[in-house]
């Protein structure tokens, strides 16, 4: 009873930030600005700001870090998230390769979904079949984040010069605020590992992560089929 009542109590903040995650991270007149009046540093900065704000990304490598037990692991399957979001954030924006902004963000929604159902087990629950390997799923979700940060990258006036140092900088950025916003994560989930309550914060944090994905997903599509499509 006592663990119904834990769920019920961390599922209600979740349920009011979903609302704001719907709007996370969208490209604003006052990044443009930044980028116009400063150099490379400028998109260090505002990439930085972006992952910091990017809560589709953070939540997935949330689901991820709840899987994993030792900072090893962590280190490891972080590396390859960033190893395959670099990839398509910096090729895909070089090579001018666009794709449309609701459609990725809708994919990159799935993929919250798809962690926090493979946390809570849902695989062997509900298709009676062992969870594909992690590290590959890691790997393809990271170059399908790329591609959504390439898009959100391209949606900037980066002008003629100094395109691919432009780039690799707003990716140097990203890393940054990656690395800064998954250090409060991880200690939160590894304190909360150690208390009695954790059984129903696990659980609520990957209900949370179904639900916000599929928030995220219907959002981003009810953005293309409602739009010019």
């Amino acid at each position: 009873m006592t663990s119904i009542k834990n769920l019920r109590f961390l599922l209600i903040p979740a349920l009011v930030l979903i609302p704001k995650i719907l709007f996370a991270h969208d490209v604003s007149e006052g990044d443009q600005q930044i980028l116009d009046n400063g150099g490379l540093l400028a998109y260090l900065w505002v990439g930085a700001k972006h992952m910091l704000t990017g809560y589709d990304h953070l939540l997935f490598l949330g689901g991820v870090i709840f899987y994993l037990k030792n900072f090893k692991d962590i280190i490891k399957f972080i590396t390859v998230f960033t190893l395959g979001h670099s990839i398509t954030l910096i090729g895909a924006t070089y090579l001018g390769i666009k794709v449309d902004e609701h459609l990725i963000d809708a994919v990159i929604g799935l993929s919250v979904l798809y962690k926090g159902f493979e946390n809570l087990g849902g695989f062997e629950k509900v298709f009676k079949v062992k969870s594909p390997n992690l590290l590959a799923m890691v790997f393809s979700f990271g170059l399908i984040h790329g591609l959504g940060l390439s898009t959100r990258l391209q949606s900037f006036a980066m002008g003629e010069e100094n395109i691919l140092a432009k780039i690799i900088s707003f990716n140097v950025g990203v890393e940054l605020g990656q690395v800064a916003a998954l250090i409060p994560i991880i200690f939160v989930i590894n304190f909360w590992r150690q208390k009695e309550s954790y059984n129903a914060f696990y659980k609520a944090s990957n209900v949370y992560l179904v639900l916000a994905g599929i928030a995220l997903t219907a959002f981003q599509l009810w953005g293309y089929f409602g739009g010019a499509h």
